[in-house]
C-alpha cells in the first residue's frame, strides 16, 4: 500500500559481496548528510517537465519528466517509468523531487524520469477504479485498461521526449507494482524491463484479504481507495476517520460487527460498499486478479518483494512463478529479502524488523548489485540477458545471509511434513496408534479474540507493519491457542520454498477460522543484539513468527461458493501458507501455533455461519469449541520444503 514515493538516501562505503553486507561506520549520520546532496544534484543535473498525455479515449494523464542536463543527441538516456495512485508531488514545475529514479544510485547513473498519476487520481483526468480489470481484446478505443494506458504513454514518451534511446523501463512498489506488472502487458516493443517490487496480484488474497478473510488492519486505509475525486486536485479530497482513542484495538473491537462499522464509518465509501456486496471470490475479485494474464511477456522482468511483508507477500511470489510457468525463455528472476513492505527503497543502516537484527546497508546492496544492474543492462548496455544476476537472489532470513538459486522453488527441496501430536509435540513422524489423546481442543470467544500484536503503537496507522516477526511469546500463553514445539534441534534446518497446512478439525459451531503460525524458538540463552528498538524485550526464548496465515473454514472447498461446516464433524482443513527461506538453527525449536482470531489484522469469524460476514449482526457471535486433530486416522501437519 506503499503511500508516497520513498527511496534511498543512503552513501554507500565499503565493499559489498552476495554475502551481508556490515559497514563499520557511522551510518545515520551518513545517511542524514547526503539528504541534502541528493536534492541539490536533482536541481543541478535534470530539468524537469508536467505534461498531459493524451490516451487512445481522449482522457488526459498528469505526468512529470525528469531529463538530465546533458541529454543530447551525442549523449541519449533511456526512460525509467512509474506509474502511481499515490501523485507525482511536488506539483509546479519549479517545484522538485529530492531524489529521483527507483534510487540515488540509479539518479547518478542518469536516467530520463517518468512519473504519472493513472486514471482518476490526483491532477490526472477519467474514473479511478481499484485494481483496473485488464482486457485481453480491444475491440475499441474504450477498452481502456493500465496495459493500454502504459502502451499510450511509452508511444508519447518515445515521441516527444527528446534525447531519449528508445528504451523505456518501469518499476513500482505495492499498488504502482500493480501498475508495473499490469503494464508489463502493454506489449510495447521500447518497453525492455520491468520490475513489479511488493505488487499487488489480487485483492481476495493480497492486501484487503487473506483467503477471503478481510484485513481488518486497513480499516483505515479506506478514505484512500474509496472516494473519487470530482475534478484534477493536488491535495487530498478524501477524508480520515479520526478514531478519537489511541487504543485501536479496543476502539475496533467497541465498534462492533463490520455492519456497525459500515454504518458508522463506510457507508458511502465506493470500495468498502464493494467489498461488502462481493463477500466472495466472484467475478468483481476475479476479473480483477492479474495472474490469469501473464501471458506473452516477452522483456525483461524483476519482481521483488519481503519476506516480513504483511501487505503484499503473495503477489510477488505468484507473479513470479506465474511469469515463469507461462513465459518459458523469457528473462525472469525473483529477488526476496528480510525486509517489511517496501523497506528495500530506503536504507535504514542497521535493518531491524519488529525486534529482529537482519544485518547492516541491506537495502544498498539491494540498490546498488541487484536493482541497478538490472536496470543498466537491458535499458543501455546490451540487453541480451546476461546480467550475471542469478534467477534467484534470496536472503535466507534465518541465517541472515543472501544466497542465490537457479531454479525457484529449489527442485531438490524434499518435501516433508511437521506432524502434530498431543502434548504439545510437533515431529517429522505421523501419530501412532498408541496415542491416548486424539485432539486438542480450546474455547473460541469472538468478545475476547486474540490479539495479532503486543505492539499498539503499530495498529495507529493505514497499514500493519511489523507483527510477521513478532514474539509470539504473548500469544503461547493463551488458552485459545495451540502450541505445538519440537524438541531442541540437534543439527540446522533449512526450509525453502512452498507451505502448506493440512488440518483436521471440528466446531461446535457452523463455520470458523483457522490460523497457523510456523515460529523460530529461540535457546534461552540468546542474547540481545545492540539494536532492539524495545529494551523490555529479550530474545532469550523469543518466538520469532517466521510465516502465518488465516483460513476461513467456508472456503474450504471453494472461495466461490461457500458453504457452513457440520458441527461435531471432523472436517480437513487445507491451504497455503506464503513461501519461506529460513534456517532453524542448531539448539532452536520449531514451533506451530494454532488459534481462530487474530484481530485486529482480521475480521472475527461469527462461528456462526451466515451468508455475509460484513453483514452479520452482533447476535450472530457466538463462541465455539474448536478440534484439531492429531491421530493415526486423522493427522494434522504443516508439509514443508526441506533443503541442505
Amino acid at each position: 500500500m506503499q503511500r508516497g514515493r520513498t527511496y534511498s538516501i543512503f552513501c554507500c562505503i565499503g565493499v559489498y559481496s552476495a554475502a551481508l553486507v556490515a559497514l563499520h561506520i557511522p551510518l545515520y549520520a551518513q545517511f542524514l548528510s547526503t539528504a541534502s546532496e541528493d536534492s541539490a544534484f536533482v536541481r543541478n543535473n535534470y530539468t524537469k517537465a508536467e505534461v498531459y498525455i493524451p490516451m487512445r479515449d481522449g482522457t488526459k494523464l498528469f505526468t512529470t519528466i525528469y531529463t538530465p542536463k546533458d541529454a543530447s543527441e551525442k549523449n541519449k538516456y533511456p526512460i525509467i517509468m512509474q506509474r502511481t495512485c499515490y501523485s507525482v508531488e511536488p506539483y509546479g514545475a519549479d517545484k522538485y523531487e529530492k531524489l529521483v529514479s527507483p534510487s540515488r544510485w540509479m539518479m547518478r547513473e542518469k536516467y530520463i524520469v517518468v512519473y504519472q498519476d493513472v486514471r482518476g487520481r490526483w491532477m490526472s483526468e477519467g474514473k479511478w477504479t481499484n485494481m483496473t480489470p485488464h482486457i485481453p481484446v480491444k475491440r475499441a478505443k474504450t477498452d481502456v485498461d493500465e496495459a493500454s494506458d502504459t502502451y499510450d504513454t511509452i508511444e508519447w514518451l518515445i515521441k516527444n521526449v527528446k534525447y531519449n534511446n528508445g528504451r523505456v523501463g518501469q518499476w513500482g512498489i505495492s499498488y504502482p507494482g500493480f501498475y508495473t506488472i499490469a503494464g508489463a502487458l502493454a506489449q510495447h516493443p521500447a518497453l525492455k524491463a520491468s520490475s513489479p517490487q511488493a505488487p499487488i496480484a489480487d485483492f481476495f488474497f493480497d492486501d484487503f484479504h487473506h483467503n477471503g478473510a478481510m484485513t481488518l488492519g486497513y480499516f483505515f486505509a479506506f478514505p484512500i481507495f474509496g472516494v473519487q475525486k470530482t475534478k484534477p486536485t493536488t491535495e487530498p479530497w478524501y477524508t480520515m476517520v479520526q478514531p478519537g482513542t489511541r487504543d485501536i484495538f479496543q476502539f475496533l473491537l467497541d465498534a462492533g460487527p463490520l455492519s456497525m462499522l459500515t454504518e458508522r464509518f463506510y457507508k458511502d465509501n465506493v470500495f468498502w460498499q464493494e467489498m461488502v456486496e462481493h463477500p466472495n471470490y466472484d467475478e468483481f475479485w476475479q476479473k480483477r486478479a492479474i495472474l490469469p494474464h501473464l501471458k506473452n511477456v516477452k522483456h525483461a522482468v524483476m519482481t521483488v518483494g519481503g519476506w516480513f511483508d504483511a501487505e503484499d507477500l503473495y503477489g510477488p511470489l505468484n507473479i513470479y512463478k506465474t511469469l515463469e510457468k507461462n513465459n518459458p525463455g523469457t528473462y525472469n528472476i525473483l529477488v526476496m529479502g528480510p525486509f517489511g513492505h517496501g523497506d528495500w527503497s530506503r536504507e535504514r543502516g542497521h535493518y531491524v524488523h519488529s525486534n529482529i537484527y537482519f544485518g547492516d546497508s541491506l537495502a544498498t546492496f539491494y540498490q546498488r548489485e541487484i536493482e541497478a544492474r538490472f536496470f543498466r543492462h537491458f535499458l543501455k548496455e546490451a540487453g541480451d540477458g546476461k546480467t550475471g544476476l542469478p534467477e534467484a537472489y534470496l536472503f535466507d532470513t534465518g541465517k541472515k545471509i543472501w544466497r542465490t538459486f537457479n531454479e525457484y522453488p529449489p527442485k531438490a527441496a524434499r518435501q516433508q511434513k511437521l506432524y502434530l501430536h498431543a502434548g504439545g509435540k510437533l515431529a517429522w513422524t505421523a501419530p501412532d496408534s498408541t496415542s491416548q489423546q486424539l485432539f486438542s481442543e480450546y474455547s473460541s470467544d469472538p468478545a475476547k479474540p486474540v490479539p495479532h500484536t503486543e505492539d499498539l503503537t503499530t495498529l495507529f496507522g493505514i497499514t500493519m507493519r511489523n507483527y510477521m516477526t513478532e514474539d509470539q511469546r504473548f500469544a503461547a500463553k493463551r488458552p485459545d491457542v495451540l502450541v505445538f514445539q519440537t524438541d531442541t534441534l540437534t543439527e540446522d534446518v533449512t526450509l525453502c520454498g512452498e507451505i502448506t497446512a493440512a488440518l483436521q478439525v471440528a466446531t461446535t459451531g457452523t463455520d470458523a477460522d483457522w490460523v497457523v503460525k510456523l515460529i523460530d524458538v529461540y535457546p534461552g540463552w540468546e542474547p540481545n543484539h545492540p539494536y532492539m528498538p524495545h529494551k523490555n524485550i529479550i530474545l532469550g526464548g523469543y518466538q520469532q513468527m517466521v510465516r502465518s496465515e488465516i483460513m476461513r473454514s467456508r472456503f474450504r472447498k471453494s472461495f466461490e461458493k461457500p458453504e457452513p461446516m457440520v458441527p461435531g464433524e471432523i472436517t480437513p482443513i487445507t491451504f497455503r501458507l506464503q513461501d519461506v527461506f529460513h534456517t532453524f538453527k542448531k539448539g532452536h525449536r520449531i514451533m506451530i501455533q494454532v488459534q481462530s482470531t487474530w484481530f485486529p489484522a482480521f475480521d472475527r469469524n461469527p462461528q456462526r455461519y451466515v451468508d455475509n460476514i460484513y453483514k452479520a449482526k452482533a447476535e450472530d457471535f457466538i463462541k465455539a469449541t474448536h478440534r484439531v486433530y492429531h491421530s493415526k486416522d486423522n493427522p494434522s501437519y504443516v508439509q514443508v520444503s526441506v533443503i541442505d
